[in-house]
């Protein structure tokens, strides 16, 4: 009874002591607060790259979020995950190309695309575990890399820009970076709420057991299968949304997107913030961004300076950096 007792105080910060349920809630609002104020720098004469910079690290959070629920709540560890970022930028560069500029159409098929992927890419992948599951979400990665590489008509390796951002109600007001931003940042608090409300519920507490004891929550009466396939599929969506925020931010699409590389990168982000801390995907990202673009102005092998941080974090920080303050969430 008490560990059923203590599951529940850590699925919701409600059912905890004060104090930690203070700590659970007090980090968050204090990012999210950040992020709203940024576009403030920009009146008081910064320079624009800010509103830039910050877009990106919330889109690359909004990402490591999702895969987050897959890695930190499920131990399901995908190397493949960038894929959904790459068809939710593709949706929109293809359709864009043909004409169809509708934000809502192109979000729509972005769903659409990354359900379809993951559905089907999952129910073949979780038919395997351990480094099995790695190298098959790996590989369907991959293959999607060399179909981007493939798509001579839509930019091949090269890529493809695109000539405006996404409309919305006959509306091109996203061309305003500071519009952009904001969506951006609506986005991201919205995939936040919804996830911590997925990890609060029961199936949320469902997958963590599933995570630590597969045998116990079937022989109780739970489908270990069904639910974890739920689960991926709901992170590659949400990971589908970021890549048409992407695809709208920088204005450009490449089959990079997809790399394997990148989806390291957002395996790093979590490693960095702390993996099973929804806020902290979202600092490791910030971390991870703004260390990326202060060590590449000194150096091109800047990742030779962030590997060693990365391993000074995993052995002396173990929850990462919000396992510093104690907040979990």
């Amino acid at each position: 009874m008490n560990n059923l007792v203590d599951l529940d105080a850590h699925a919701s910060p409600a059912l905890a002591t004060p104090r930690r349920a203070n700590r659970a809630y007090l980090l968050p609002l204090i990012v999210f607060a950040i992020f709203a104020l940024v576009p403030l720098s920009v009146l008081w004469g910064s320079q624009s790259f800010i509103l830039a910079l910050v877009t990106r690290i919330m889109i690359l959070a909004l990402a490591a979020m999702s895969l987050d629920l897959l890695i930190g709540y499920g131990a399901m560890i995908s190397f493949g995950h960038a894929a959904y970022v790459g068809l939710g930028a593709y949706s929109v560069a293809i359709l864009a190309s043909h004409g169809i500029t509708d934000g809502f159409i192109q979000l729509a098929v972005a769903l659409s695309v990354s359900l379809i992927f993951a559905f089907f890419t999952g129910a073949i992948s979780l038919r395997t575990k351990g480094v099995y599951f790695i190298m098959i979400t790996l590989a369907f990665g991959q293959m999607l890399f060399f179909l981007g590489t493939s798509l001579a008509a839509y930019g091949g390796d090269d890529g493809l820009t695109l000539a405006s951002r996404s409309m919305f109600f006959g509306s091109k007001f996203m061309k305003n970076d500071v519009a952009m931003y904001y969506v951006a940042f609506g986005v991201l608090l919205g995939a936040y709420l919804l996830l911590r409300a997925i990890v609060a519920s029961r199936f949320g507490r469902v997958l963590r057991g599933i995570r630590e004891n597969p045998v116990r929550m079937e022989a109780i009466g739970f489908a270990p299968y069904r639910y974890q396939l739920t689960a991926y599929v709901i992170a590659g969506m949400i990971a589908g949304v970021s890549g048409f925020l992407l695809a709208n931010q920088t204005e450009f699409v490449s089959p990079a997107y997809t790399a394997w590389q990148r989806s390291g990168d957002l395996i790093f982000v979590l490693v960095l913030g702390g993996l099973g801390s929804l806020h902290g995907a979202i600092i490791g990202a910030a971390v991870f961004s703004l260390l990326a673009d202060i060590l590449s102005h000194y150096t091109e092998n800047w990742a030779l300076i962030f590997g060693p941080i990365l391993i000074l974090v995993v052995l002396y920080a173990r929850g990462g950096i919000t396992g510093l303050f104690g907040s979990k969430s």
